[in-house]
């Protein structure tokens, strides 16, 4: 009977890791955010074109009016990308999201930063505790945390990782034993090994951790980014491209460099 129920469902509705970047509002100016963006756009079409990104207001002394963020919303739109909803803060911007009619989105991974200091912001440095909101709020599932004392090992996945896919490690390292294509994602809040080519991307320290690194055997990659700061790749320069590499944050910098 229960079989029989679930195939007659209209949906299948689950939650899973939510991919999203920030777009940190430094100053509620339409016009200045629509041509920051489409110059990140340009600069990185395969990244941040179409992107579902989350409107953050909390870098504002003062919570905008609805008409302004409107105009924000509509600039996001303008320059490409796509805003989903916006990002966790007071019981105002919760009313905010609830006029607006968008959801409130509780935690999100994948966020990039520019070596630059741009607009668009790394992760948060971890989850907030909030009252019950008003609006709808996307959180990602609740995983059990390792025993007191224990440290999980790095998280293994066998074979390539292929265009569209995406492998995250939670809490932990990633080693990838296969090549990872054009379009797929590697991402892991400790450190990322590829025992392969990687001609996609690799984000490492995806919950903010600034000493994680990303080795990789054979780096043909198209963004790399650890804690947030990222470095896209049109063209891969010479003296890196086919090799052995290691990335790693001096301050705010993301180097690259072959491993000897």
């Amino acid at each position: 009977m229960n079989a029989k129920m679930e195939a007659n469902d209209a949906c299948d509705l689950r939650f899973g890791q939510v991919g999203i970047a920030c777009v940190r509002v430094k100053r509620p100016d339409a016009a200045a955010l629509c041509e920051e963006l489409e110059r990140r756009v340009r600069a990185a079409p395969q990244l941040f074109s179409r992107a579902a990104v989350v409107l953050d207001l909390s870098h504002l002394l003062n919570l905008p009016d609805d008409g302004t963020v409107d105009a924000l919303l509509e600039a996001v739109r303008s320059a490409g990308m796509l805003p989903v909803g916006l990002a966790y803060g007071t019981s105002a911007t919760e009313a905010l999201a609830q006029r607006m009619g968008l959801p409130l989105i509780a935690k999100f991974r994948a966020a990039y930063e520019p070596a630059d200091g741009g607009s668009i912001a790394p992760p948060a440095p971890g989850p907030t505790p909030a009252p019950v909101p008003a609006a709808p709020v996307v959180r990602e599932p609740v995983l059990a945390a390792p025993a007191p004392g224990s440290s999980p090992g790095a998280q293994h996945h066998e074979g390539a990782v292929r265009s569209g896919q995406q492998v995250y490690a939670r809490d932990r390292d990633l080693v990838v034993t296969g090549a990872i294509a054009n379009g797929a994602e590697v991402i892991a809040d400790g450190s990322i090994h590829v025992y392969g080519s990687l001609k996609g991307r690799a984000m490492a320290g995806a919950q903010g951790d600034a000493k994680a690194r990303i080795f990789v055997s054979d780096f043909r990659a198209e963004l790399v980014a650890i804690a947030g700061h990222y470095r896209v790749f049109e063209q891969i320069p010479k003296d890196l491209e086919g090799q052995s590499v290691q990335c790693w944050l001096d301050g705010e910098k993301l180097l690259i460099a072959p491993l000897k």
